[in-house]
């Protein structure tokens, strides 16, 4: 039996579609077929029915809306040396060998000297365009070859790569090696008339743009029937999304031209309502500034034309084809560094501001000459460091800001203990202790206190820190209050990460729209939750 892999299918192609199309061309096939999300597999009897099946139907026939791939299935133990490799021209005389014979064919199987060769090979090779002919290698199976003691941690199969050697469709790095880059899509909107003229004869238009500019382009024919216009999804870097709009855009011209159908034809994209605004720029000067700089007229559909099922705006751009391609690499710059810095804010980790209080004298040492101190701590611990301007002539105290993640603080806070003890601000035998100030909601400050100071009793006891929430305080403007922390550096660490957990806490109970509730129950040192600790003493407040 011969396993062929069957790939790119529909998620609504079945068994019986499959088993349809193999008996319209003609190519036998044994048992069922074993039914994947998006792929199949099927027994042919022999050889030559698989190699039938592969030229009959792969890449040539379409299944609701996508042309199905077909190749040799190989197992993991035979996937080494051996490749196949198809679509090669027709005008092209291969001499191929065997004993005393020579014939010419259009399919040739080569033997690599090793695995490492052959994975080169499927890399370089498929999708290469050769004489307009974009070449298919796959692997075949190798039952003589032994993998015991070859194999190495990637199961001979190169990282993005699906079994079949081949990048699959829709993986990241699918015609496009090199440096990762967030999917960001290039969206556009092309009148319904071209659609034909854009995918080609059988497909070959379109087969032959994403191969040139290593781009996976879906055309959504089906969507809205009987609109005008359809939408097109580009997935690729950013150059090779620009190069496959630059073709497309191209194609369109030419039709127009041919079919005198249109003077001219515009350039449309789609784009998130909520990247719009940052494109178009305060006053509209970032859209001013594309216009000027790629002399085209650029339009954005109205925000009434939105609805919560289509949240896209469509960006119409006015120009010859190079000017529009200009004006959309612009654009899509602009768009792409929108999402990449919502991506980064949601993924950032919470920055937080602490107020360290440090002797007054020591200011010129925390700053050091020139600020190149206080410049090279920010540096280091990768957060905003500066030194609040004095209350009075007189204050023994200032205060030194610090906003960043936890382990900037950490870095932070502890530099700056450090150059404390190190320039003599403290004894030798002294330890050195610093006031710090962390802001919370004022509804939160109930749940740092406990029910009787009960949290905050174990907050000193765990810490060894003195933990205080002043009890008469007016909120500022931000209903903000504040819980002062004093201790050394590892015990002011501890209770500001704990102090921080149950703020966390009340977030995350706000945002449940649960009711605050009890306050949470005790700490143990990995900051579990665990059974009340025993109370001391009261809860000092000021």
């Amino acid at each position: 039996m011969h396993k062929l892999y069957i790939g790119n299918l529909c998620d609504t192609v079945t068994a019986e579609d499959l088993g349809k199309t193999f008996d319209e061309h003609k190519i036998p096939y044994s048992g069922q077929f074993l039914m994947k999300t998006g792929y199949a597999f099927v027994d042919c009897p022999d050889d030559q029915c698989a190699m039938k099946a592969i030229e009959t139907i792969s890449g040539k026939v379409e299944l609701h809306g996508k042309r199905i791939e077909v190749e040799h299935s190989v197992p993991k133990k035979q996937r080494t040396r051996k490749l196949q490799i198809r679509n090669i021209p027709p005008q092209l005389r291969w001499e191929v060998t065997t004993g005393n014979l020579l014939y010419l064919t259009a399919v040739v199987n080569v033997t690599y000297a090793s695995r490492d060769h052959a994975r080169q090979a499927i890399q370089k090779l498929n999708g290469y365009q050769f004489e307009n002919n974009a070449l298919h290698v796959s692997y075949i199976p190798d039952e003589t070859c032994d993998l015991d003691g070859q194999r190495g941690p990637d199961n001979g199969r190169r990282a993005g790569y699906g079994p079949r050697g081949g990048p699959r469709s829709g993986s990241p790095t699918h015609g496009a090696p090199g440096k990762p880059h967030p999917d960001f899509p290039l969206r556009l909107l092309v009148p319904t008339q071209y659609v034909g003229a854009i995918i080609g004869k059988e497909g070959a238009t379109i087969r032959n743009i994403t191969k040139q500019t290593q781009s996976k382009i879906d055309v959504h024919r089906k969507e809205n029937a009987g609109a005008a216009e359809k939408p097109i999804s580009i997935h690729s870097t950013p150059e090779g999304c620009s190069a496959a709009c630059r073709m497309i855009l191209e194609i369109m011209h030419q039709e127009a031209k041919d079919t005198k159908t249109a003077d001219e034809v515009p350039l449309k994209i789609l784009a998130h309502n909520n990247f719009v605004g940052r494109l178009i720029g305060k006053e509209g000067r970032n859209l001013k500034k594309v216009e000027q700089d790629t002399d085209t007229k650029i339009t954005i559909s109205s925000l009434q034309d939105l609805t919560m099922y289509n949240p896209e705006r469509t960006i119409m751009v006015l120009g010859t084809v190079e000017a529009s391609c200009k004006a959309e690499e612009e654009i899509s710059k602009k768009l792409r560094e929108a999402y990449e810095n919502d991506v980064a804010a949601m993924n950032a980790p919470e920055q937080e501001t602490v107020h360290v209080y440090i002797p007054a004298q020591a200011v010129g040492a925390i700053i050091g000459k020139k600020g190149q101190h206080i410049k090279q701590l920010s540096r280091f611990a990768g957060a905003s460091i500066k030194i609040a301007p004095a209350e009075s002539s007189d204050s023994k105290v200032r205060q030194v800001i610090v906003t960043g993640p936890p382990e900037a603080q950490f870095k932070a806070q502890g530099r700056i203990y450090g150059k404390l003890k190190e320039e003599n601000f403290f004894g030798p035998k002294e330890e050195v202790k610093l006031e710090t100030h962390i802001k919370m909601a004022a509804s939160a400050a109930g749940r740092v206190i406990g029910k009787g100071g009960k949290t905050v009793n174990e907050l000193q006891n765990l810490t060894a820190a003195e933990v205080v929430v002043p009890r008469e305080q007016t909120p500022d403007e931000n209903d903000q209050v504040i819980v002062k922390i004093n201790g050394h550096f590892f015990a002011s660490q501890l209770a500001q990460r704990k102090i921080r957990e149950i703020l966390t806490q009340v977030k995350q109970s706000q945002k449940g729209n649960m009711s605050p509730g009890p306050q949470p129950q005790g700490f143990t040192e990995m900051g579990g939750p665990t059974q009340a600790l025993a109370q001391d003493h009261q809860p000092r407040r000021k």
